[in-house]
């Protein structure tokens, strides 16, 4: 079946990237559009958007609420996808990235910004806004879209599907704000957006939405339970027969050690000793000294959800030992200043790079040994993904995505299947015992390289979940 389906996002790779919600925003419309669906992105005009090609205005217009607007289209680089961009310069063409200032403080008015980009969602809904081309499926991602199927609850409108890309971040506002937007009175309840005295715009997604969908499996079970539904539990249990869980892929062009520009050293499953040239490349950008045993690394946000303070906790220890680290990211201060102490502290054995660079971690994935990711929760991830396809075996818990993608040693055999290895307890205890059973592996030679091929014969493409979405699109068309 031919779908015309309208993704709405508030954030895609390349145009703009703050976590995984923009690289699906790329990977999976290109997917949809190589099983010959006709997709098409919307998303807001930020400033700091960059494109191939300059945008063309489509029209001019006002939201529900008297916002001003341009639409503007451009392509999703590198493809022939269009992106439609909804230029309101109050609201978006500012400094900084698409939620906060370039001081990490959120934007005040985040939610005029996105129920203003909700409203617009809304009209290109109907036959006459896109010359004619008129969406068979509205599919929204996170909280920032979550008031687009409450504005159309009431209105003819296309099916649509909601993803949580990560239920922690709900876009919860005060009240003043509710009164602000001008939203109904009824949408004020327990039953609706009021949540605990506020209002969350990922709740209206949740609520209104005709198909629920999150990013594994795994997840899609642990949040209708309360240590991982963040309040949220009760809504989602209310809809549990309209929630699935649906794996992430990943960009297996861009992520493909065979063929990676950003590496030192190209390498595959059949010559595993060119990758010791990248681990060198690594240790030379760090100044981390040459050892025998095994280099960490870790990329990613540096924050509390991540587990990142149970390895902080652990490195005196270790590196004491002889282990050697090396840590890409940014978040909170606390985590950001710890660990740069402890760099200062071990020299030679800890690298840390505040920040975000692509060539960098490539070849962290490339470089390490072993990558740990050691999260409280994970909806899904995706650099447990790429590391396995980089031969670099994840350290990980046992939980959402982690759970899903890798296999896990148990103690004893030839690593047959194993990719990685897992611990279930979110304490330094456990993560200790896992990384000393990677390190046992790591030392019998055969073995660890059975479970670098093990690792990077797993397929994590999006074709498998792009149908798997193509098939959900459709039974709720036949609905």
């Amino acid at each position: 079946m031919h779908m015309k389906i309208l993704f709405v996002t508030s954030e895609a790779h390349p145009l703009i990237k703050t976590g995984g919600l923009a690289d699906v925003s790329n990977s999976l419309p290109r997917a949809l559009s190589a099983l010959r669906q006709d997709v098409r992105l919307v998303m807001p005009a930020y400033r700091c958007i960059t494109t191939d090609e300059r945008p063309r205005p489509l029209f001019s217009s006002h939201t529900a609420r008297g916002d001003s607007y341009r639409l503007l289209e451009t392509r999703l680089p590198g493809t022939r996808i269009p992106v439609y961009l909804v230029d309101i310069p109050m609201l978006y063409d500012r400094p900084g990235g698409p939620y906060a200032d370039e001081h990490g403080r959120d934007w005040p008015d985040n939610a005029h910004r996105f129920a203003a980009f909700a409203d617009v969602v809304a009209q290109l809904t109907g036959p006459a806004r896109l010359s004619g081309w008129q969406p068979d499926i509205l599919h929204c991602n996170d909280w920032q879209t979550g008031l687009v199927p409450v504005i159309l609850r009431d209105k003819p409108h296309p099916p649509v599907l909601f993803t949580i890309h990560n239920l922690a971040y709900q876009g919860i506002f005060a009240r003043e704000w509710f009164e602000r937007l001008g939203l109904d009175d009824t949408l004020w309840s327990m039953h609706a957006l009021e949540f605990y005295g506020s209002f969350s715009f990922m709740k209206g997604g949740l609520v209104y939405a005709d198909w629920i969908t999150t990013v594994s499996p795994t997840y899609a079970d642990e949040i209708m339970r309360p240590e991982f539904g963040c309040g949220l539990e009760g809504v989602l249990q209310s809809r549990a027969d309209r929630l699935s869980g649906i794996l992430n892929g990943i960009d297996t062009t861009a992520w493909d050690p065979r063929h990676d520009p950003l590496i030192a050293q190209t390498y595959n499953a059949r010559k595993l000793s060119d990758k010791r040239v990248n681990r060198d490349a690594l240790c030379r950008h760090f100044g981390i000294e040459v050892g025998t045993g095994p280099l960490c690394g870790s990329i990613g946000r540096l924050v509390w959800q991540k587990g990142i303070d149970l390895i902080i906790d652990l490195l005196p220890e270790l590196l004491t030992e002889g282990w050697r680290f090396v840590f890409l990211g940014s978040g909170e201060t606390d985590i950001e200043n710890r660990l740069c102490d402890l760099a200062r502290q071990f020299p030679g054995r800890l690298g840390v790079e505040i920040g975000y660079h692509e060539r960098l971690a490539h070849l962290i994935e490339a470089g390490a040994d072993i990558f740990v990711m050691p999260s409280r929760f994970e909806p899904c991830g995706m650099n447990q993904m790429y590391s396995m396809r980089y031969g670099t075996p994840p350290v990980v818990r046992r939980t959402g995505g982690l759970a899903d993608t890798v296999s896990c040693a148990n103690g004893g055999g030839d690593g047959q299947d194993i990719t990685g290895f897992c611990f279930d307890e979110p304490n330094a205890d456990a993560l200790r015992a896992a990384l000393r059973q990677a390190a046992e592996s790591f030392s019998d030679r055969r073995r660890w390289q059975q479970i670098m091929r093990n690792a990077m014969r797993r397929e994590f493409g999006w074709r498998s979940s792009a149908r798997q979405y193509l098939a959900r699109y459709q039974a709720l068309l036949r609905q």
